[in-house]
């Protein structure tokens, strides 16, 4: 995927990135999200209007960059594995593991960026 710009602020972006919303197909809803720099992490809960869809929840990985006086996002998520570990722990805890692999990195960034608070247990293992 591409970048998405847009003529707002970074404040304005965050907030339409994190908001509840609605799609012909599903509503997206965002649970928890914490920014590490420009990149913005968050828990998105996918639920399907039909009654036969099941609940997606994933761990998204939004990287934010502005120009120009705008603002844009470039939209990954954890099945992507991005090039990005500073997720928060407690996330890989929220959310089943669609890549085992990245996880090991962002535990290993944790660890050593933080040796002291020690390594968590994932769940689903």
């Amino acid at each position: 995927m591409g970048w998405y710009f847009s003529q707002q602020s970074r404040r304005e972006l965050i907030a339409e990135l994190t908001q509840r919303s609605e799609s012909e197909r599903y509503w997206r809803e965002t649970l928890t999200y914490t920014l590490r720099g420009n990149v913005l992490w968050s828990v998105v809960q996918l639920t399907p209007k039909a009654p036969t869809g099941e609940t997606r929840t994933f761990i998204g990985c939004d990287l934010l960059q502005g120009s120009k006086g705008e603002w844009g996002y470039k939209p990954m998520d954890e099945s992507m594995q991005p090039y990005y570990y500073s997720c928060p722990k407690r996330y890989l805890t929220m959310v089943p593991a669609q890549s085992p692999e990245w996880r090991e990195k962002v535990l290993a960034h944790h660890q050593r960026r933080y040796p002291q608070r020690g390594v968590i247990k994932e769940a689903n293992q």
